[in-house]
């Protein structure tokens, strides 16, 4: 298991392994916006592409674009303003993606952008449509006064 402080979090990569059912990913199909209340606002999901590797936003959570300021769904991932966030946020990405299976950062806003929380964690979680190739990640972030 990994290390996740997170209550929330917690609760949504037990609900990601839970919806396994023995195959090496679950769908975004197993998930649904009812099921997933507790943490809704905070969650993004992005569609992968391969050769070249990208990710689009198919989904930006409502809480980052109220947080930073700036609405991504519909545009990939280096649409990203801040460098710095981007340079993290692909690396992360691209992370779960070669190692296939959910990883959670700590990040310090902080020192990415000014205006923004700092102290958050992020968890990002694979997706597949056939159980084995990660066609979608669910990212999800939330801050420690949440």
């Amino acid at each position: 298991m990994i290390a996740i402080a997170s209550q929330r979090l917690k609760r949504l990569l037990s609900d990601w392994e839970d919806r396994r059912r023995g195959r090496a990913f679950p769908s975004r199909a197993d998930f649904s916006p009812f099921d997933l209340q507790y943490i809704l606002g905070n969650v993004s999901l992005l569609d992968v592409a391969y050769d070249p590797l990208q990710f689009t936003y198919r989904l930006y959570a409502t809480n980052l674009r109220e947080r930073f300021g700036k609405e991504l769904t519909g545009k990939n991932v280096d649409d990203i303003s801040s460098q710095s966030h981007l340079k993290l946020a692909k690396k992360h990405f691209i992370q779960v993606i070669r190692e296939r299976v959910p990883i959670v950062h700590i990040r310090d806003h902080e020192l990415i952008v000014i205006n923004a929380p700092h102290d958050c964690e992020v968890l990002v979680l694979p997706l597949s449509n056939d159980g084995k190739t990660i066609d979608m990640l669910m990212s999800a972030m939330v801050w420690n006064a949440e």
